[in-house]
């Protein structure tokens, strides 16, 4: 007995024209592993390396040495947990409450002092990093202008940048990204529908809890998201500090980036300098992590 052989189905026109919907994606996906890919990975390479920049005509794989050298370095130590002092004062605390306030103040104050208030806060952001540093630094230094209003003021005076540096480069960061936190939840304050808060103050909610049981449940998600890239983008301030104190005095306001950067270019050890990197990257992604959780949950 023989069989008929089977006839090939028929492609559909529609799955033949599939490989051709990313050729227009072709151009930029080159590009991205070009430029992004490419030097990702081979900053993957170094960091498994002893590469420096002096000293050395050949580079050697270290494997994890790069790595077991950070968490067994004191200063190491000491810039991760300044920069988590730096991420929660400025970002979480600082940036996010003020921005919130900022934002909710807003909805009730009249046109002109809208148009004041947003434009003094939004021109912080605006400025380059390095001159928002200078600016600060001019402040908080020793002859500058909060010592001269404490002066004023018959109060007392200090070193900023001495006795508290940390704290004076949070505050920096705090003065320069609380606009992005207060765009975010004014567009997010905008979209809650005005019924919803006339009834609950119907209901015989007062202000405080109206914005605690409906105003914060209903912009949990944009909450979220402000967090998160409020997170990322503090967790990379380097030239702010950079300006203001070169991580100092000693190492007392040095995080991350600045630990990284000292180690890589005025020690000249790239592969730890970019080990640390590599390590700063993966803080970065626990934290998204964390805020992309919270936010899967529905409201």
């Amino acid at each position: 007995m023989t069989t008929a052989a089977k006839a090939p189905a028929a492609v559909s026109p529609a799955r033949r024209g599939r490989p051709l919907r990313w050729l227009p994606l072709a151009p930029a996906t080159v590009l991205l592993l070009l430029f992004l890919g490419g030097p990702i990975a081979y900053c993957c390479y170094i960091a498994f390396t002893d590469m420096q920049l002096t000293g050395t005509s050949t580079t050697e794989f270290i494997g994890l040495a790069n790595f077991r050298r950070a968490f067994g370095d004191g200063d190491f130590r000491n810039a991760v947990v300044l920069t988590l002092v730096f991420t929660v004062v400025s970002s979480l605390l600082g940036q996010n409450t003020l921005g919130l306030a900022l934002a909710t103040l807003m909805r009730r104050a009249s046109k002109p002092v809208r148009t004041l208030i947003g434009s003094v806060v939004v021109a912080a952001w605006v400025l380059p990093e390095i001159v928002a540093g200078f600016l600060l630094y001019a402040f908080f230094r020793r002859e500058g202008t909060l010592n001269a209003l404490l002066d004023g003021l018959g109060l007392p005076s200090q070193n900023w940048l001495y006795t508290l540096p940390i704290l004076a480069v949070s505050f920096a960061n705090v003065w320069r990204g609380t606009a992005f936190s207060m765009l975010v939840y004014s567009a997010a304050l905008s979209e809650i529908p005005q019924e919803i808060t006339e009834a609950a103050e119907v209901d015989g909610a007062g202000g405080l809890r109206r914005f605690w049981h409906v105003t914060l449940p209903m912009i949990r998600r944009s909450i979220g998201t402000n967090l998160m890239l409020n997170t990322l983008q503090t967790l990379s301030v380097f030239g702010l500090i950079w300006a203001m104190t070169r991580g100092g005095p000693g190492n007392r306001s040095q995080t991350l980036p600045v630990f990284m950067y000292d180690q890589a270019f005025n020690k000249s050890l790239i592969g730890y300098g970019t080990a640390v990197a590599l390590l700063l990257l993966l803080v970065g992604a626990a934290f998204s992590v964390v805020y992309l959780r919270l936010m899967r949950e529905e409201v």
